[in-house]
């Protein structure tokens, strides 16, 4: 039976096709945060990958003629490394095909190891900290672009387009906040070797009071902030700029670029304030199919996508079609595949280069107005 429709490509549903036999269950593991602080975000990667899991299945995928029935095997990582780890093993110990997460950089490169010596295949939807893939794990792969060209790219447009000449960078001291902020002022050095970076300060991935940084950032009348961290820290960063009186634009990386910004910053997000970047990003003709998964995603949940819900859903058909390929769930056989798979999904062609990176990664620029979230332009 041929799926029916237009999100698996011809390559997995040649697969379907097959001579009747006993069921595979073909076990996926899903890792996020799905408690704590960024907690919308993982619920978020969840159902993405709840949506794949379950259209795959509606399909009667069969891998080498014979059916295959995938299970979802989902963890709770907290953004916490210790727990990130410790999900791992879990997953390890479940002997999962193979897995999608973490969510975070943080949590993202300590389980990569644990993945690796376990031989078990692990794209993650999200992480961006280039220290994921320069390990030279075999076993790791990513579907969106990394801090080197997010953070940097956000660099050059903020000198260049935003002509900022006084930067003030704030992280919150994660792998994924200090790796982009660096790569931003690295970005903003190549364009303009001139601008001023007035002052570095960080806080914490939890924190809620920003008063005595921004204080101090205020006094050296900055054009700009760039932050390095979540939306759930942001938010807030915002109201507390504009109760300061702060006239400044600020910007972020993936972290912030959220549905849920605008209410986490009440009216500090303002209109065109805020300049964030999110990893991927789609055109032309690619974008119906991106429509289509919004509205598929909207009416399922009856919620909106918050963030990488259609990249998750995209990891996990690639894995699909790697095992496809191979005519093999077993993480051995299907790996050499996946790392040389080719696969069009939601969101654009999936390649991986030769450190599991996605080739030729695209971001998308994006800023508030009238508290929706409102696309700028996707750049290469």
């Amino acid at each position: 039976m041929l799926f029916k429709t237009k999100f698996i490509p011809l390559a997995i549903a040649m697969a379907f096709a097959g001579s009747a036999g006993a069921q595979e269950v073909v076990k996926i593991g899903h890792v996020a945060p799905i408690s704590g602080p960024s907690a919308h975000l993982g619920k978020d990667n969840e159902n993405g990958a709840k949506m794949a899991i379950e259209d795959l299945n509606a399909s009667g995928f069969k891998i080498n003629g014979k059916a295959v029935k995938f299970v979802l095997l989902t963890e709770d990582d907290a953004s916490d490394p210790k727990q990130g780890t410790a999900a791992a093993q879990k997953l390890v110990d479940a002997k999962v095909n193979g897995v999608i997460g973490h969510l975070n950089s943080g949590t993202t490169v300590p389980a990569s190891k644990i993945y690796f010596d376990a031989g078990i295949p692990q794209i993650s939807p999200s992480a961006t900290t280039p220290q994921y893939t320069k390990q030279k794990f075999n076993t790791t792969f990513r579907v969106v672009a990394n801090d080197n060209k997010l953070g940097g790219t956000l660099g050059r447009y903020a000198v260049d387009k935003l002509q900022a000449k006084k930067i003030a960078i704030i992280d919150d001291r994660t792998a994924y906040g200090q790796g982009v902020a660096e790569e931003f002022v690295k970005g903003a050095k190549a364009k303009f070797p001139g601008v001023q970076i007035v002052g570095k300060e960080f806080t914490s991935a939890n924190a809620t009071d920003f008063n005595a940084i921004l204080t101090a950032i205020k006094g050296k009348n900055p054009d700009l902030i760039f932050f390095g961290g979540m939306d759930a820290v942001g938010g807030p960063m915002l109201r507390q700029i504009k109760s300061l009186g702060m006239k400044v634009r600020f910007m972020g990386g993936d972290g912030v670029c959220t549905e849920s910004l605008p209410k986490l910053a009440g009216d500090g997000v303002g209109e065109g304030i805020v300049v964030c970047a999110e990893a991927g990003g789609v055109m032309g003709d690619q974008q119906k199919a991106m429509d289509d998964f919004v509205a598929r995603y909207k009416k399922k949940y009856n919620s909106d996508v918050q963030l990488y819900a259609p990249n998750v859903y995209d990891a996990v058909m690639t894995m699909a079609t790697a095992m496809a390929d191979a005519k093999s769930a077993e993480p051995a056989k299907y790996l050499p595949f996946l790392a040389k798979v080719k696969y069009s999904g939601v969101t654009g062609p999936i390649a991986f280069d030769a450190f599991g990176d996605i080739k030729d990664g695209s971001l998308t620029l994006f800023t508030f107005k009238g508290g929706k979230k409102t696309k700028m332009e996707v750049v290469k």
